[in-house]
C-alpha cells in the first residue's frame, strides 16, 4: 500500500563485530549531549536489568501472538515508568526550557471533573485500558480534518524540482507547484562534482538572473564603470573559538592576502579583529581589538589598540564602520560579518572573550548600520543561518544586496582569493556577477574540503524584494491566518512540517519561505503562497546548494514549532523593525494553537491520561477516537477548561512556558472555544500504541487517519548496564510491513564507528528524485578534548562516513550556531560521549563511551550488534511526534 503519509527511514549497513556498550571515567559535566526534553514520557524497563526474571531473555524465540498495550512492558510485563513524570520538578520540555509542577489555580476543579468523567467512563464500560478492545477502524465519534492531506514528514523533504521562470506572472500557481510535484529532477551534477539543486534552464534560481522589474528604487551604489570604481571591503572578523580551536579565521586571512590586492589600487581591504582568546596568526592581539589592511600579500596594522570591546556590541560595529568611512573614500562599500550566526531570533556573533554580552540581534545590527550613515553594495554574512526574510528586510534600507546562507556553513566558509582577484581586475564588475563568483567558489570548495557537509548560499536583490515582496507577504499572512481561524491548523502544520527546515537540532524554527508557501498552496489546493513564492524567487538573483539541501530557494523565515518560548522575541523584533504586523499576528495564532494542543495532550500533566487508567508515558491517551465517542459535549467542556487555564497563564509550566515568554497566548485573539474546536478533529490517539508479536517480529498498527497526524517517527535505544541507562540516541530506523504497519525486526544492532556502538542522533533526511536518500546525524564526542559532534552522512545504500565535526556548547554559552569544522585529521583523538540516566529516569551526567580512537585513516561507519551475549539489555522504543509537536512513546521492547 502507499506509504506517502508515513515517515521513512534509512537502511542499515550491518557488519560483524561490535565492542559492546560501556561507559567509563568520571562524569564530564556541562549538561547533556542529547536532548532530554525530547524524552518527556519515554518508557523504561523498571528498576533492574531485564533478564533477571527467569525466561525474560528468551522472549524473541517464543511462538504465537503477543500484544502489549500502553503502560505494559513486553520484557517485564510491569507498568512503564516515565521520564518527566508529575513527581519530578524542573521537567525539561521540547522547547529546551524547564517547567515544574502544574499550577494549582484550577487543579481542584479539574480533579472534580475528572472524577465525574471517570465514573461516567466506567459506567459506559470503556474507561479502562485493560478492558479496551483494539480496533483497526476509527470509532464512530472520530472526525477527520476539514482539509484532507497526504502529508509528507519533515524527514522526507519534498521531491521533484522544475524551473521557475523569471518572467512568471503572479498567478503562476500550476508552474510554481511544478517545483514540488514534477516526477523528475532536472538538476544535475556539474563537472566539479557539486550539485546545484536547481534546473539549468531559464529560471532565476540556479542560473544568474539579471532582470530588474520596473518601479523599484535605484540602487544605492552607482557604478562608474571602466574599472574606475573605488571599493571599501570591510570584514568584521570576530575570531572566537572558530579561530582559537580550528584556525578558521587565519585560513581566511591567508586567502585574502593571497589575492592580488595591491597598494595604490582602487580596493581597500580592511579587517577588524577581536573576540578571540588565541589568534593563530602571529601579531594579532588576543587582548585588544585591532584594525588591519591587507595588501601586497601581507597584513598591515592600522590601529594597534582599539580597546577590549565586545564584538557583539553594536557600538563596536558602528565604530569600525565610521573609521572606514572617515579614512578611506569609496563609492562601493561591501560589509562582511564573519563569525557564528543564529538567524532571525538571535542574530550575529559569539565573542569568546565577552560571552556574557550574547549575540548582536537584528535591531542592534540595523541601529549600528543606520548610525554610520553609510549605504552598501553588498552586506554579506560568512556565518550560519543569516539568509532570512527578517535579515533581508531589516537591511533593505541600507544595502542593495544580501549575500548569506540559509543553512549552517562548513568551517571552510567563503573562499576569498578568487572573487577578490575578480574585483581587483575590474572594480566595476556587476554585483550579481561578483556575488555569483562568491557563491560558486563557496559551494565548489566546500564540496572538496568539507565533503558531505550541507551548503547553501544566495544573493538577494534587496531593492527588488522591498518593492515586490511586502504586499504579497501581507496577503500570504492573512490567508494563512484565515486557515488557522477556520479550523485548518492541520493544513498549516502539515505544510510547515513538509518544508525545508534549517539547523533543526538547534530549534531556531527557520524554514525556507518559498518551500513553505508552495507546500501550503499544495496542501490547500489553492493559490495561497503562489504569488509570494514568485516574488521571492525573482528577488533571489543566484542560489546554489549542496546535493542534500533540496527545497532551499534562498530565503528562510521564522515559523514557530519547536521553541515556542521565542515567539514573543520575534514579535517584538517585527514591531521594532517595522516589519509585517499581519505575519506577527499569524505566528501568534499558529503558536497558540500549537501550545494548546500540547497542553491538552500534555503528558502526566494532562487530566485526560487519568481517564484511561493512569497511563503516563504516552503523554495522553486522549485522542481523536476517544473525544467524540466517550465524552461528547462534556469532553469538549473539559478541553475548553484546560485551554482557558492556559490562556489565563495558570498552567504555562505544563508546556515549558512562563509569564515572560507566553504573552502571545493572550494576544492571539483566539478564544478557548475556537481553539478547542480546531483541536478536536486532529488529536493523536495513543491507545493505538501497542505491539503485536509474531514470528520473531513486532508490528504496530495505526488507522490511516492517525498516520496523517504523525509528523516524525524515531527509534530510541537505551542500554541497561546494570546500574542505569546509557542513552544511545535516536535514529531514523523505520520499516513497514506490506500492510503499512510499523515493523521492528529484533536484530539489536545500532550505529557504530570503528565497531564501537555510539550515541547517534538523526538530524535530517532527504529523498531525491533519482531514488537515493541522504541521512545526516550527529555523534557526541570529545575531539582532542573539546566537546564536539561528529557529522555522519549516509547516502543511499552506501556505507556512511564521518563528514567532519562541529563544536558543541555548554547550555547558555551561546545561542548562535557555529560553522562546522572540516575533515577529521589523522592523529586526532576521539572519545565518544553518552548521557546516562538512573532507573528513575533522571538524567545523571554525561560520560565517555567505549575506547578512545586515535584517527588513522577513514573512520568506519556501520551498524553492529549492541550486546551479542545479552540482547535483552538493549531497550527499544519509538517516539511518535504529532502535528502539535507533542511526543508519544511505544512500550519498550
Amino acid at each position: 500500500m502507499p506509504l506517502d503519509n508515513r515517515p521513512q527511514g534509512r537502511k542499515k549497513n550491518v557488519t560483524e563485530g561490535g565492542t559492546g556498550v560501556h561507559k567509563h571515567g568520571n562524569a564530564l559535566g556541562g549538561g547533556p549531549v542529547g536532548s532530554p526534553g525530547s524524552y518527556q514520557g519515554r518508557p523504561s524497563g523498571g528498576s533492574s536489568r531485564p533478564g533477571s526474571t527467569p525466561g525474560e531473555s528468551s522472549r524473541a524465540s517464543s511462538g504465537g501472538n503477543r500484544r502489549r498495550k500502553v503502560g505494559s512492558s513486553i520484557l517485564g510485563g510491569a507498568g512503564i515508568p516515565t521520564f518527566g513524570g508529575g513527581h519530578i520538578n524542573n521537567t525539561s520540555h521540547s522547547d529546551g526550557s524547564s517547567g515544574g509542577r502544574r499550577g494549582g489555580g484550577g487543579l481542584i476543579r479539574i480533579i472534580l471533573i475528572l472524577a465525574v468523567l471517570f465514573i461516567i467512563s466506567r459506567f459506559l464500560g470503556c474507561g479502562q485500558k485493560g478492558t479496551q478492545t483494539p480496533s483497526n477502524q476509527p470509532s464512530s465519534g472520530q472526525s477527520t480534518s476539514a482539509v484532507q492531506n497526504q502529508q509528507t514528514s519533515s524527514n522526507t523533504a519534498s521531491q521533484g524540482y522544475g524551473t521557475v521562470s523569471s518572467s512568471q506572472g503572479s498567478g503562476a500557481l500550476s508552474s510554481l507547484l511544478g517545483l514540488l510535484g514534477s516526477s523528475q529532477n532536472n538538476a544535475a551534477v556539474n563537472t566539479s562534482g557539486t550539485y546545484t539543486g536547481w534546473s539549468a534552464g531559464n529560471g532565476s534560481i540556479g542560473s544568474l538572473n539579471t532582470t530588474v522589474p520596473s518601479g523599484i528604487r535605484s540602487k544605492f551604489t552607482s557604478l562608474v564603470g571602466g574599472g574606475q570604481d573605488k571599493v571599501n571591503i570591510m570584514v568584521y572578523l570576530c575570531g572566537t573559538d572558530l579561530e582559537s580551536r580550528s584556525r578558521m579565521a587565519t585560513s581566511d586571512l591567508i586567502e585574502m592576502a593571497s589575492a592580488n590586492v595591491t597598494s595604490g589600487s582602487n580596493i581597500n581591504l580592511l579587517v577588524y579583529t577581536g573576540g578571540c582568546k588565541q589568534w593563530q596568526t602571529s601579531g594579532i592581539s588576543n587582548r585588544t581589538n585591532q584594525i588591519y589592511q591587507l595588501r601586497d600579500g601581507g597584513i598591515d596594522l592600522l590601529v594597534e589598540d582599539d580597546g577590549d570591546k565586545a564584538m557583539t556590541d553594536p557600538d563596536t560595529l558602528l565604530h569600525f564602520l565610521t573609521y572606514c568611512r572617515d579614512n578611506f573614500s569609496a563609492n562601493r562599500n561591501i560589509l562582511i560579518f564573519w563569525d557564528h550566526g543564529g538567524g532571525s531570533v538571535t542574530g550575529y556573533g559569539y565573542d569568546e572573550r565577552h560571552s556574557r554580552t550574547g549575540s548582536m540581534d537584528l535591531t542592534e545590527i540595523r541601529s549600528a548600520i543606520a548610525g554610520s550613515g553609510m549605504t552598501f553594495d553588498i552586506i554579506g554574512f560568512d556565518a550560519c543561518l543569516m539568509a532570512t526574510t527578517e535579515v533581508a528586510l531589516s537591511l533593505a534600507p541600507f544595502a542593495d544586496y544580501l549575500l548569506a546562507s540559509e543553512e549552517t556553513e562548513p568551517g571552510t566558509g567563503w573562499y576569498y582569493t578568487n572573487w577578490l582577484n575578480l574585483l581587483s581586475d575590474n572594480t566595476s564588475v556587476p554585483t550579481v556577477e561578483l556575488g555569483k563568483k562568491i557563491i560558486d567558489d563557496f559551494v565548489d570548495v566546500s564540496a572538496v574540503s568539507a565533503r558531505g557537509q550541507s551548503t547553501t548560499l544566495s544573493l538577494v536583490d534587496l531593492a527588488e524584494l522591498s518593492y515586490t515582496f511586502p504586499a504579497e507577504f501581507t496577503a500570504f499572512a492573512r490567508d494563512t491566518t484565515a486557515l488557522i481561524e477556520n479550523n485548518q491548523y492541520k493544513a498549516v502544520s502539515d505544510a510547515r512540517s513538509s518544508s525545508r527546515e534549517f539547523a533543526r537540532s538547534s530549534k531556531i524554527d527557520q524554514v525556507d519561505l518559498v518551500s513553505l508557501a508552495l507546500h501550503l498552496a499544495k496542501t490547500t489546493n489553492s493559490d495561497i503562497g503562489a504569488k509570494l513564492a514568485s516574488s521571492v524567487v525573482n528577488a533571489v538573483k543566484y542560489n546554489r546548494t549542496s546535493r542534500d539541501m533540496t527545497d532551499s530557494y534562498g530565503l528562510s523565515i521564522y515559523c514557530p514549532k519547536d521553541k515556542l518560548s521565542q515567539v514573543n522575541t520575534m514579535v517584538n523584533t517585527y514591531q521594532t523593525l517595522g516589519l509585517d504586523e499581519e505575519y506577527a499576528d499569524c505566528i501568534k495564532k499558529l503558536a497558540t494553537i500549537q501550545a494548546s494542543g500540547q497542553a491538552v495532550t500534555g503528558g502526566t500533566n494532562s487530566p485526560f491520561a487519568a481517564l484511561f487508567g493512569g497511563s503516563s508515558y504516552g503523554q495522553s491517551s486522549y485522542g481523536s477516537s476517544s473525544y467524540g465517542s466517550l465524552f461528547g459535549s462534556t469532553g469538549a467542556s473539559l478541553m475548553t477548561d484546560i485551554i482557558t487555564q492556559l490562556l489565563s497563564g495558570r498552567s504555562l509550566d505544563t508546556i515549558g512556558l512562563n509569564e515572560e515568554n507566553a504573552r502571545f497566548l493572550s494576544e492571539s485573539g483566539l478564544s478557548a472555544e475556537t481553539i478547542a474546536s480546531a483541536l478536536a478533529p486532529d488529536l493523536f490517539d495513543a491507545r493505538n500504541l501497542y505491539w503485536n508479536y509474531q514470528d520473531g517480529a513486532y508490528t504496530l498498527h495505526l488507522p490511516e487517519e492517525q498516520w496523517d497526524l504523525v509528523h516524525d517517527l524515531k527509534m530510541n535505544v537505551f542500554y541497561d548496564d546494570g546500574e542505569g541507562y546509557v542513552d544511545l540516541g535516536m535514529d531514523s530506523l523505520v520499516e513497514y510491513t506490506e500492510e503499512g504497519d510499523l515493523l521492528v525486526t529484533d536484530d539489536r544492532t545500532w550505529m557504530s564507528i570503528n565497531s564501537q556502538p555510539v550515541a547517534y542522533y538523526a538530524l535530517s533526511s532527504v529523498y531525491l528524485d533519482d531514488g537515493t536518500s541522504v541521512f545526516i546525524g550527529r555523534v557526541p564526542c570529545l575531539l582532542n578534548g573539546s566537546r564536539s559532534n561528529l557529522l555522519v552522512v549516509i547516502e543511499g545504500d552506501e556505507p556512511g562516513y564521518v563528514a567532519g565535526a562541529v563544536s558543541d556548547y555548554v547550555e547558555g554559552e551561546t545561542d548562535t550556531v557555529a560553522k562546522s569544522m572540516t575533515q577529521i585529521a589523522d592523529g586526532d583523538t576521539i572519545e565518544f560521549v553518552c548521557d546516562y540516566y538512573s532507573y528513575d529516569n533522571v538524567y545523571q551526567n554525561s560520560y565517555r563511551l567505549g575506547t578512545p580512537i586515535v584517527v588513522d585513516g577513514d573512520l568506519v561507519v556501520s551498524d553492529t550488534v549492541i550486546d551479542a551475549a545479552h540482547p535483552e539489555y538493549a531497550r527499544v522504543s519509538y517516539r511518535f511526534t504529532d502535528i502539535y509537536g507533542q511526543n508519544y512513546w511505544t512500550p519498550a521492547i
